[in-house]
């Protein structure tokens, strides 16, 4: 029973999203977080673009975006790493930039 209990856990993250979208081909990825006072306001993804928060969800719902799926908090919706065993590609351990 412990087995089943740890896999369990392990599916946490991904519970916490609310859609994960399928990427298409040509999806980008993430390579920066745009902040502003030390709040995520956008995302700046691999072909040079700077998009804010909002755009970046629907970019993504479109499947624009990989590595990544939506989660809302206080009833906004952001992007969440999907939860892989590479620490590296986690949102929060990205660059930032400033708009």
């Amino acid at each position: 029973m412990p087995d089943n209990d740890n896999r369990n856990l392990t599916n946490l993250p991904m519970m916490a999203l609310e859609d994960i979208p399928t990427p298409n081909a040509d999806a980008k990825h993430i390579v920066a977080l745009v902040k502003e006072s030390g709040r995520v306001t956008g995302y700046q993804l691999s072909d040079g673009r700077v998009l804010d928060k909002e755009r970046g969800v629907q970019l993504a719902k479109q499947g624009g975006i990989q590595g990544v799926g939506i989660a809302t908090r206080n009833g906004n919706e952001y992007l969440k790493s999907l939860p892989d065993s590479n620490e590296e590609n986690n949102l929060g351990n990205l660059p930032s930039i400033k708009n």
